[in-house]
């Protein structure tokens, strides 16, 4: 384990303030997971600890006191341990299950939690469009590591739209205006796209989609949250898969 200098510390603290693209990683799990999956590049760990609780897998490791690791972490009470990385950067490929479109939401945990859910349900791929950066440290941790999955793309509004012509996409869009989730039946592959929280779904996305669905509620309320309603509607998709 080496010792960290103070040079070394003050540019991390700069590098946390300016490069954007940089992962502050400070869940051990979450961690482990990532070096695990091979889907970031660890430039090195700080620990407060004698030893970490997990392999580093050659990744150098640095002794520093807890006072730098809560200046560096983005959460109240940090585990004593940081991964400084990069995320690597994904190769598209076509989806082979069901997948996820989130069109322009920029709710870091509404994002994180439809990632979780999206895989949890079976929705292998999700595509991340105009969306919040895969980087965001709360999107990070509301997916509890699931952002990592070498199946989530970022890609701009125009990319997409080029892909899912190409490709002949299925694309089922949630509005209010559709029809109800419960009583809808799958007969094909389908990509599930989720709209912005305040604008839904754009027209761009819109015109690709074959069907719109939604979910029955009560009298009062117009809306859920986008990670629930998201969640429940690809959980009902798949749920013959749980039966």
């Amino acid at each position: 384990m080496l010792k960290a200098t103070k040079s070394f510390i003050a540019n991390l603290k700069k590098q946390k303030r300016e490069n954007k693209s940089l992962l502050f990683l400070d869940n051990v799990k979450i961690i482990k997971d990532a070096l695990a999956n091979k889907s970031i590049r660890a430039e090195c760990l700080l620990t407060s600890q004698d030893s970490l609780p997990f392999d580093s897998m050659g990744v150098k490791v640095f002794k520093v006191d807890d006072k730098t690791i809560e200046q560096l972490s983005d959460t109240k009470t940090p585990q004593k341990v940081l991964c400084i990385a990069y995320l690597i950067p994904n190769v598209v490929e076509l989806p082979k299950t069901n997948f996820l479109v989130l069109d322009g939401l920029q709710d870091p945990g509404n994002v994180g939690t439809l990632i979780r859910s999206a895989f949890a349900s079976g929705f292998e791929t999700i595509f991340l469009v105009d969306s919040v950066r895969r980087e965001n440290s709360k999107l990070v941790r509301s997916s509890v590591g699931a952002v990592f999955n070498s199946k989530v793309y970022q890609m701009s509004r125009e990319k997409f739209v080029e892909l899912a012509k190409a490709n002949n996409f299925n694309l089922l869009m949630c509005d209010m205006n559709g029809e109800n989730i419960f009583t809808f039946k799958a007969d094909r592959q389908v990509g599930v796209v989720v709209g912005n929280e305040g604008q839904g779904v754009s027209d761009e996305i819109a015109s690709l989609c074959y069907k719109t669905v939604m979910i029955p509620m009560q009298k009062g309320i117009e809306s859920l949250n986008a990670g629930v309603s998201g969640s429940i509607i690809m959980y009902e998709i798949n749920k013959s898969k749980f039966e």
